[in-house]
């Protein structure tokens, strides 16, 4: 690491620190030459995978499509945001370990689904709306239909308590 006073590359670390929320780790130097003081930061690169779309083209990997995505189908919903950053952090973990060194929009969607069902119902069926490319009213009364069945029971009361309160 070299000194932003004097540009000199030999520094001490004097103290590192973990940083749990941003899986970075913060560290304290002292350059040998000048002596002064500075503090860096130290990420991990991660490499995700190229994106094969439907017409067939790849494109970069992009964290912002998906959070573009999921924003728009929590949008008004009463989720926290910790929630949402958990749902969105849990996306791009089932993207980065995909084995291949690509992975289809198919997959992408399904694993935005899988989380999305898990926080928020009728996000999931805005998002699965816009994914199945539902043409008739037929399609959304089967995914409603599918989605009721596997309700948990702790679901069904709170769906059965929103309705009273209408």
């Amino acid at each position: 690491m070299r000194c932003p006073f004097c540009g000199d590359s030999s520094t001490s670390v004097i103290d590192s620190r973990l940083s749990t929320d941003t899986n970075s780790i913060r560290r304290r130097r002292e350059c040998v030459k000048c002596n002064k003081r500075f503090s860096t930061l130290e990420t991990s690169e991660l490499a995700f995978p190229r994106v094969i779309k439907s017409d067939g083209t790849t494109e970069l990997f992009s964290k912002n499509k998906i959070k573009d995505g999921v924003l728009l189908a929590l949008e008004k919903r009463p989720n926290s945001q910790d929630e949402i950053e958990k749902t969105l952090d849990n996306i791009y973990n089932l993207c980065l370990t995909n084995s291949d060194k690509e992975i289809s929009t198919t997959h992408i969607g399904k694993y935005v689904m899988e989380e999305l069902i898990k926080l928020d119902h009728v996000a999931y069926i805005r998002f699965a709306s816009v994914y199945f490319n539902f043409n008739d009213m037929e399609s959304f009364k089967q995914l409603i239909k599918t989605l009721d069945n596997n309700l948990s029971p702790e679901m069904k009361k709170r769906q059965s308590d929103l309705l009273k309160d209408e």
